[in-house]
């Protein structure tokens, strides 16, 4: 699908010509205070609520979708936020070029595309490749927070972080449907208004773990990339 890109003059929207490498990603900051990480921040409530609880912290919230990006720049300035960039961007793109490692106090991924059809669920963004590449640039005991409306997605995420050393488990059981004091996104408050649950993780890197970035087949710049993965064309 091509999108119509409306130009974004923003103050907080951070544009990849601007970087030379990771050093120029926390330089956009004022602060330096710890880097969190939203991926997928569709029209930015979430993001406002959380960065203004937290004025000590610096986010950086990512989208492919430039019109959300642009709505999320305009409620971050009537806001009167600094501690928030955004941009346009790919979250395994993003990683490979512009983060290293330890370099994430937390990272955020609510109701990202459930790419519901088994054929098309080799395309979901979080597989046991992306967490195990994740677990590279966590910093120690830094947290991932997970959620979905469709619980076949919320159910694999759980099954494959189990599975993983380096991970632990922050809640009392896999997943709950009920988590105090977390934002909502404009996507959730719809998802709730009709009665769909919405299944959450938390999960945190252990103090001792150890990561390398797992390979995810040729980094490109695009949106939507099909993403080779082991054993797959």
């Amino acid at each position: 699908m091509t999108q119509h890109i409306l130009d974004i003059d923003s103050p907080c929207f951070l544009r990849e010509q601007q970087l030379t490498g990771p050093a120029d990603l926390t330089a956009a900051f004022a602060g330096d205070g710890p880097l969190s990480l939203e991926i997928g921040c569709g029209l930015g409530d979430f993001m406002i609520e959380l960065a203004a609880r937290h004025p000590d912290r610096n986010f950086l919230a990512i989208d492919i979708y430039n019109k959300g990006c642009l709505k999320t720049c305009r409620k971050i300035e009537a806001a009167g936020l600094e501690n928030v960039r955004v941009m346009r961007i790919e979250a395994r793109y993003l990683m490979a070029r512009y983060l290293t490692e330890n370099s994430l106090a937390a990272v955020y991924i609510n109701c990202p595309d459930p790419w519901p059809k088994k054929r098309h669920r080799r395309r979901r963004l979080v597989n046991d490749a992306f967490l195990r590449n994740l677990l590279h640039y966590l910093q120690p005991a830094g947290d991932l927070f997970f959620s979905s409306d469709f619980l076949d997605y919320a159910e694999q995420v759980a099954e494959e972080l189990s599975g993983l050393s380096g991970y632990e488990n922050r809640l009392p059981q896999a997943l709950v449907n009920e988590f105090p004091d977390y934002p909502l996104s404009n996507y959730m408050r719809r998802f709730l208004q009709q009665g769909q649950p919405i299944h959450y993780l938390h999960y945190r890197k252990t103090p001792s773990a150890v990561a390398a970035p797992a390979p995810l087949g040729a980094v490109q710049p695009g949106f939507r990339v099909a993403w080779s993965q082991p054993g797959h064309a």
